[in-house]
């Protein structure tokens, strides 16, 4: 047994290689997970109608960006192709595609503001919440355009394997968000006491912050160099015509799984206020668990485009599994405590707010949590299977079964309040549906193996061949001749 362990700790692809990558990107994803628990936290002690209303906002602006930024982060997929390939010298110019797509989304997402009040008039919540979320939705579109470049320049760290710049940097802007919050929400140290709004622009600070930071380190000298970050700063019409072809379908599966949550919300938004901030705080404490699991996704993605890139398939797919068994059991543990000892997620939330409203949100949060204990396995499928799927470029897949399912946690709900009398227990056994059903066909496809044959990147012209061959040869996804991948491994920022 232990001789059997040891072996799938340290073979490639085992458990040692996934952790070492996942678990940086983890702590950088429960970064920002600690960030908004604790922004949720400080909002609650604000006004319940206040949280109530900062998480469907936060989703809607989110939604509205969604597209370009799952694009933008698809530059993950290429530079861990390129890298694994050993051609450093096309990273740069592929994250220049991603940052572009920034610069195309802040305009777009600027020009909603003016749409604001129109869009959360037709949602129907109560008069109280809606100007909470018009006020949080338009200061966050100030944000939405670093949002889309960040993730193209953390793809830059991410998929050479170099996760803790990612971690570092992430968990300086969650924790410059976190003083932030508390600052602009109440008053302190010489802020404004702003409530809601002092709350997006603390995120909006703390994400151009991060932008910044990830700007400088990708144009140090020792980058420049290697992988062209500043000579990269072109467009590229051959390659940002992959990157959309590739990178569209995976920014249109957020866009509708996204959608599909947000409108989620909002429906069960209109079985009144309690119901809606019990919402909000059930997904706010799955959030602890389900975020971090993001870190495990984009682990997958960047060792499956690696070693895809090395045309080692099965070594990608050793990867995928050690992953999928590692977050089950984080998974399994959470949920447990779910189970167990829900109060343990609430307690801080009960600081400074009315105990009599506080009591009736509080125990319809604890059956919601049952929900979520019952799909979060199913949840780490989607994350894991997803990720893998997207790192090899079967991404035409995701978006046919994201087309085919986005509209069940929406038209499901709004039929059963509609005709049948549901209620909160009702829309989220739905939900719950949901999860469990994208989980098992992400997985499915997965073991099919279509993606073992898979590349993003354009095939590789040998530069020395033979004149008596004839054509030039051609190797998909082959290491240059001048530079083998192994020799970038281990690279600084």
């Amino acid at each position: 047994m232990r001789g059997a362990f040891d072996s799938w700790w340290r073979a490639p692809g085992g458990g040692r290689e996934v952790l070492s990558l996942a678990i940086p990107l983890v702590i950088s994803t429960s970064s920002w997970t600690i960030m908004h628990f604790i922004d949720r936290i400080y909002l609650f002690w604000y006004s319940a109608d206040a949280v109530a209303a900062a998480l469907p906002a936060g989703m809607l602006s989110f939604t509205i960006e969604c597209f370009f930024l799952g694009v933008a982060a698809y530059v993950n997929t290429f530079v861990a192709q390129y890298y694994g390939a050993g051609r450093p010298h096309r990273i740069g110019v592929a994250v220049w595609q991603g940052i572009a797509l920034g610069f195309v989304s802040a305009p777009i997402l600027l020009a909603t503001i003016p749409l604001a009040p129109w869009l959360f008039e037709l949602v129907g919540h109560s008069p109280a919440v809606r100007q909470y979320e018009v006020t949080y939705y338009q200061v966050l579109c100030c944000g939405g355009g670093g949002l889309v470049v960040a993730a193209a320049l953390s793809s830059f760290f991410t998929g050479r394997g170099q996760v803790r710049t990612v971690m570092i940097v992430d968990s300086i802007g969650a924790l410059a968000n976190v003083v932030l919050d508390y600052a602009w929400i109440f008053g302190h140290w010489g802020f404004p006491e702003m409530g809601v709004a002092g709350a997006a622009w603390a995120t909006v600070v703390s994400l151009w912050l991060r932008t910044i930071i990830y700007f400088v380190l990708f144009l140090s000298p020792v980058n420049r160099e290697r992988y062209g970050t500043a000579s990269g700063c072109r467009l590229d019409v051959e390659l940002m015509r992959r990157l959309l072809r590739f990178g569209s379908p995976a920014g249109v599966q957020m866009l509708l799984e996204v959608a599909g949550f947000t409108g989620f919300l909002m429906v069960v938004g209109w079985l009144g206020p309690s119901e809606h901030a019990a919402t909000n705080l059930a997904f706010t404490i799955n959030a602890l668990a389900f975020v971090p699991m993001l870190g495990f996704g984009l682990a997958v993605t960047t060792l499956v485009g690696q070693h895809l890139g090395e045309n080692r398939p099965e070594v990608a797919a050793r990867s995928v599994w050690s992953a999928y068994a590692l977050a089950t059991i984080y998974m399994a543990a959470v949920s447990v405590l779910y189970l167990a000892a829900p109060h343990w997620f609430l307690m801080a939330h009960a600081a400074k707010s009315d105990p009599e409203e506080f009591k009736r949100i509080s125990d319809a949060v604890t059956i919601l949590l049952r929900f979520v204990a019952a799909y979060s396995l199913f949840d780490t499928m989607n994350i894991v299977f997803v990720g893998a799927l997207k790192g090899a470029g079967d991404t035409r897949f995701i978006l046919l079964t994201s087309l085919c399912l986005c509209l069940v946690p929406i038209v499901l709900p709004w039929a059963g309040m509609t005709y049948f009398d549901f209620g909160l227990v009702g829309c989220w056994s739905v939900a719950t549906l949901w999860v469990c059903v994208l989980g098992m066909t992400y997985l499915g496809r997965f073991v099919q193996g279509s993606w073992r044959s898979m590349r993003v990147i354009e095939p590789y012209v040998l530069p020395d061949v033979p004149p008596t061959t004839g054509a030039a040869q051609t190797i998909s996804d082959a290491p240059s001749t001048g530079e083998p991948a192994a020799a970038v491994r281990g690279d600084s920022i």
